[in-house]
């Protein structure tokens, strides 16, 4: 099969791909590639099971048309500060126009016109001082919020304006090679468990996310496509009563505190902030559970969770960062007996681990039902265990109670992008015809900068053939 672009993965990086490509009325043949299901088709049994049942051959929050996207909390960032390092690569200037662009388009499909972290000017320099007599800063982005239930509505939506507009979107097919000849991408390889399909294309797009960013990293040395290793976070989900963090849950909705603690002064930062949320599992390969949070905009909990995320920056002779969060992941779930642990703040500082029947007594109740209660010390790295430890301090003068005994932490919180594709202001690799896009490319990290990424990737591809 003959195709003008493939692009491979479904993500937010390949959908803006093809929206761009589309809004621009170019006639170019679209092959969009996705190992997992239509929109309409993924479905979690652990709504009723209320445990995770390790779907087969993917997760079905992980994997399918929109990546995570569709089961995640749907936070769109609006600003450059986050969201990773499009910004230092194609400029701030430009990549903010671009945001204001790309938001538009989430609001023609349905996203909120509400944005949340706006105003309350005052209430903010009250939390920024806060912070800075902390030691740490306070990164306050406008965000606009989907919302898990409302998200799965928006992508559907693309899905569909996707298809009514000709793109051949190959669901249940996995990319299993790219075609090189005189070092050039000509095209994939793809298998839909029965037979291997060979397209063909001028532009060949790899944006398959987190749940991707492994398979990429292999791809890469295989085929001597320049990269590096990057920056691997390791971490946890914290969860704590939606009291503590009623001030600023209300005036921010999500802070994005960032510190460098004693005595490693690694970078530390809040991610993914959930007010009224729920705390969840996905599930990667090798069966590896990794905790996350989402938030609904209507369905809502007790209690607030959010990622701490601790920053390891690898040098020569190791070149394996995502290998090494994986082996972390590996020996936590071995502790959980394949379930996430869970385990309160105070006992961690009285080096106990955390029984069940303590987790009773609480006045904070876990969001995670099947999380088991344990000691997440027993398999967290010496470094990033003291790096958390000192900055939920540090948060506690910023947000009073935050470091309470009760405060539960859940493990692992791992993010897979790490591998650094080396590109140009084009987006292009050293590859001719090969493009390496969103989380999984190093670049971008969330929904917004990923999606930005496409809607760049789109035009780029127009301004090299503007008249096909």
């Amino acid at each position: 099969m003959v195709y003008d672009v493939v692009i491979v993965g479904a993500g937010p990086a390949g959908i803006f791909t093809a929206i761009e490509l589309i809004r621009s009325g170019n006639k170019k043949r679209i092959a969009l590639i996705e190992k997992g299901k239509s929109v309409e088709n993924r479905y979690c049994p652990k709504i009723k099971t209320k445990q995770c049942v390790n779907c087969k051959p993917h997760c079905h929050i992980t994997t399918g048309f929109s990546g995570a996207g569709a089961f995640s909390d749907g936070k769109l960032t609006l600003g450059t500060e986050v969201g990773g390092d499009l910004p230092s690569l194609l400029g701030e200037d430009f990549v903010q126009d671009v945001i204001n662009y790309t938001d538009k388009i989430y609001l023609e499909f349905g996203a909120d016109d509400k944005i949340e972290g706006v105003n309350n000017s005052d209430r903010v320099k009250e939390i920024r001082k806060n912070a800075i007599q902390a030691g740490l800063r306070l990164v306050d982005s406008p965000i606009r919020h989907l919302g898990t239930e409302k998200a799965h509505d928006l992508y559907l939506s693309i899905e569909k304006y996707l298809i009514e507009n000709g793109v051949d979107i190959f669901f249940e097919h996995e990319c299993s090679n790219i075609i090189l000849e005189d070092d050039a991408c000509l095209g994939v390889h793809i298998y839909d468990g029965r037979k291997e399909t060979e397209i063909r294309a001028s532009h060949t797009v790899i944006a398959t996310g987190r749940r991707g960013a492994e398979w990429l990293e292999k791809i890469c040395a295989k085929h001597n496509i320049a990269h590096q290793p990057g920056t691997v976070d390791i971490g946890v989900r914290v969860e704590v009563r939606n009291e503590v963090m009623e001030e600023v849950n209300e005036t921010l909705y999500e802070s994005k505190l960032i510190g460098y603690p004693h005595p490693f002064k690694n970078k530390v930062r809040t991610f993914c902030q959930n007010p009224g949320g729920f705390v969840s599992q996905e599930n990667y390969d090798n069966d590896l559970a990794v905790v996350n949070g989402h938030s609904y905009k209507e369905y809502k909990s007790d209690n607030t969770n959010l990622a701490i995320l601790c920053s390891h920056n690898f040098n020569q002779p190791f070149n394996q960062p995502i290998e090494y969060a994986q082996k972390i992941g590996e020996l936590t779930n071995m502790l959980g007996a394949g379930h996430i642990l869970v385990q309160r703040y105070g006992d961690i500082l009285d080096g106990k681990r955390t029984w069940p029947k303590e987790l009773l007594q609480s006045n904070l109740r876990p969001t995670l039902p099947d999380a088991v209660a344990g000691d997440i010390t027993a398999a967290m790295p010496y470094r990033a265990m003291t790096n958390i430890i000192n900055f939920i301090a540090a948060v506690d003068n910023v947000v009073p109670g935050f470091a309470s005994t009760e405060t539960l932490l859940y493990s692992p919180e791992l993010k897979f992008y790490s591998n650094r594709i080396k590109m140009d202001k084009d987006l292009n690799t050293n590859v001719g015809g090969l493009h390496c896009l969103g989380d999984s490319s190093g670049w971008t990290r969330g929904l917004m900068m990923a999606s930005v990424m496409g809607v760049i990737m789109g035009r780029k591809i127009i301004e090299r053939s503007p008249n096909d």
